[in-house]
């Protein structure tokens, strides 16, 4: 029936969206009972407005995902399923002259119906449901005129229904492709305005509206989370980023948060150089204390956590604080909380002056060989992180107290500093932390 209704087989490129026949279908089809079918359909044909009508009123009653756009607004409705019939008729009477126009109808319906939320499978529903009004009309319209001619129309039935199946998968292709898009622009949307409030570049016009679509209260209390990979040395090049996922590149491991923090509801966003993640705080104002404690960092990641801040606003702040914690990590890795490592902070935050301060105070060291300068550096690494203590500073170093005490004199007799004066020895620390932060 080639001529009628093209056959389900082929009718789709690609995989079909419907379940396909178990074998290839041959037509019944003859001229006498297209004949049939084409008498028929010119009847539904002159009375598509009651047709119409009765779908609408079954759809309302049989498929609530519809209920909602009928009471909308009824007429639309009416106007589209009208629209649809009268195509999809059509085409059982004139194959080539409706074909290309039904299908861009189809087409159409799906992608509506995806833009306005109305699951694929009440659109299916619905299409089949018209397929078998349309069918039962056929049937009774043909009875009416000559009881004996419903043999004949049986014989088209399976072409009937095909064609039926055949729109069905035009609808799902359309209402998919439509729903990817969606799905893409919704989160390219989101990416967007994350990336505008994590910048500080966010319109105070649009800060209901990015926490409605984020899922975040507007005048909420939030911390910034920066993630990065460690940097091959101290001495080495600047961390070279996070890994990203593609062709002959490795993922990092990622930061698990706690599962038992309201933190671990965490909205994160690649950024060039590190990894943010947005963290809503609601709990006491050692929350941050405690989640920097039970953050799983896998080892060769470096983690920063800056302030708290009020308001979706102040994410520009709160990732620059997340910026300055993460730059004063360890080369090798771990996490740093700002508000316990404000001395380090300070000096990641300039650091042509913290390098300034280093060559001051710890340049005379370099004139040693390498190992006699790394023995003192490591030394006075060790006693002031012992709060000044050479008995426990010793024993971290596997050495006698006397042993560190020697080498702390040598330290002031090359540098003409001494350890015993505050200022000097606050000197001593930031030129200490400077080498070990900034590799100067």
């Amino acid at each position: 029936m080639a001529r009628v209704v093209r056959s389900r087989n082929g009718a789709l490129h690609g995989p079909s969206p419907v379940p396909p026949l178990p074998h290839r279908f041959r037509s019944l089809a003859d001229r006498e009972s297209v004949e049939v079918l084409h008498r028929a359909a010119r009847v539904l044909v002159a009375s598509l407005p009651a047709l119409t009508d009765r779908l609408v009123e079954a759809l309302y009653a049989q498929e609530p995902a519809y209920r909602a756009a009928i009471d909308s607004d009824r007429a639309e409705v009416w106007q589209e399923v009208h629209h649809s019939l009268r195509h999809n008729v059509g085409s059982l009477i004139q194959p080539r002259e409706f074909r290309e126009s039904a299908h861009r109808t189809s087409r159409w319906i799906g992608e509506i119906r995806a833009e306005q939320g109305v699951p694929l499978d009440a659109v299916l529903h619905a299409f089949r449901m018209g397929g078998a009004m349309v069918w039962q009309d056929l049937v009774d319209e043909t009875a009416r005129r000559d009881p004996d001619d419903i043999r004949l129309l049986v014989h088209v039935a399976a072409d009937v229904w095909n064609f039926v199946d055949e729109h069905c998968g035009v609808v799902a292709d359309a209402y998919r492709q439509a729903e990817r898009r969606l799905s893409w622009r919704r989160e390219n949307r989101q990416r967007l305005m994350v990336a505008a409030l994590l910048d500080g570049t966010a319109r105070i016009a649009d800060l209901a509206e990015a926490a409605e679509m984020l899922g975040l209260p507007e005048q909420g209390r939030y911390a910034v989370l920066a993630v990065a990979e460690g940097r091959r040395s101290a001495a080495g090049p600047a961390d070279a980023g996070v890994a990203r996922h593609g062709p002959g590149s490795a993922a990092r491991p990622p930061v698990v948060l706690p599962a038992a923090h309201p933190g671990a509801a965490a909205l994160w966003h690649p950024g060039p150089d590190a990894e943010f993640a947005i963290l809503p705080l609601t709990g006491p104002p050692g929350e941050l204390s405690e989640l920097a404690a039970a953050l799983d960092v896998p080892a060769g990641t470096r983690a920063g956590i800056g302030y708290a801040v009020e308001g979706l606003a102040a994410l520009g702040d709160a990732r620059r604080l997340a910026e300055t914690a993460l730059r004063a990590c360890p080369a090798t890795g771990g996490t740093v909380l700002l508000d316990e490592h404000l001395p380090d902070a300070l000096v990641v935050s300039s650091p042509s002056l913290a390098g300034a301060l280093a060559d001051r105070v710890l340049g005379p060291l370099d004139r040693l060989d390498p190992a006699d300068r790394d023995v003192i550096v490591e030394t006075l690494t060790a006693w002031l992180d012992a709060d000044g203590s050479a008995q426990r500073a010793g024993a971290r170093l596997y050495c006698h107290r006397n042993t560190v005490l020697n080498r702390l004199r040598r330290f002031e007799q090359l540098t003409g500093r001494s350890l015993t004066r505050p200022r000097d020895a606050v000197e001593v620390s930031l030129a200490l932390a400077a080498r070990r932060l900034l590799g100067t």
